[in-house]
């Protein structure tokens, strides 16, 4: 079964990363091709919470009504971590978008307060506690991906080959057995993401 097979999507959740927000630059472009050429789709792009579990019961409460069959999640950096938790859970199609694939390793170093990226005066707060439940969220994955293991069909992922933040062969293991685009010459931000929106739009196959 290939993309172009599965149903339409009707309902899209967006999951943006550490220290970002719903004003990312890949939010919004998404946000204004769902709003100008699917405007039956269902969008939703919280601002997620610093705590991963408060972000879990957050996505759990704005979308367990949600179709499985025609609901999809994106998810850039920690938010593809996320997604990949939402789309294991959940039974939905997946896009990710340079994934963290060890947040709980790799946010260690950042606990304290941090600016967010597109407002530097709103701070964020990352507790040591939550390392905890990031590791948590990981285990769920492991365990829900050996039962489900990716396919072509229901995970999609633009992967930076140069991503300054995360380790590109680290990704790919978290996106194996999924479709993946390597981007040889992309950064962590995905800074030309809207040359790649067509391939994601593909694969989403959103409702009109």
């Amino acid at each position: 079964m290939d993309a172009t097979a599965a149903p339409a999507t009707t309902h899209l959740l967006y999951l943006h990363g550490f220290r970002s927000s719903p004003g990312s630059a890949k939010a919004l472009q998404v946000a204004h091709r769902m709003r100008t050429q699917h405007p039956s789709v269902v969008w939703c792009c919280p601002q997620l919470p610093p705590s991963p579990r408060a972000a879990a019961d957050m996505i759990r409460r704005l979308t367990d009504d949600w179709p499985a069959q025609t609901s999809a999640v994106i998810g850039s950096s920690l938010g593809g971590f996320y997604a990949r938790w939402q789309s294991l859970r959940a039974g939905w199609r997946a896009v990710l978008l340079n994934p963290a694939p060890f947040p709980q390793r790799d946010l260690a170093r950042y606990i304290g307060e941090h600016p967010v990226w597109q407002n530097p005066d709103e701070h964020i707060f990352f507790r040591a506690e939550f390392i905890g439940e990031l590791e948590t969220l990981a285990a769920d994955i492991d365990r829900l991906a050996r039962q489900h293991p990716a396919t072509p069909d229901r995970l999609f992922a633009l992967l930076s080959q140069k991503d300054e933040v995360l380790d590109w062969q680290e990704m790919t293991t978290f996106c194996a057995g999924g479709s993946v685009l390597d981007l040889p010459e992309g950064d962590h931000a995905i800074s030309d993401f809207e040359l790649h929106l067509e391939a994601l739009i593909r694969f989403l196959r959103p409702a009109r």
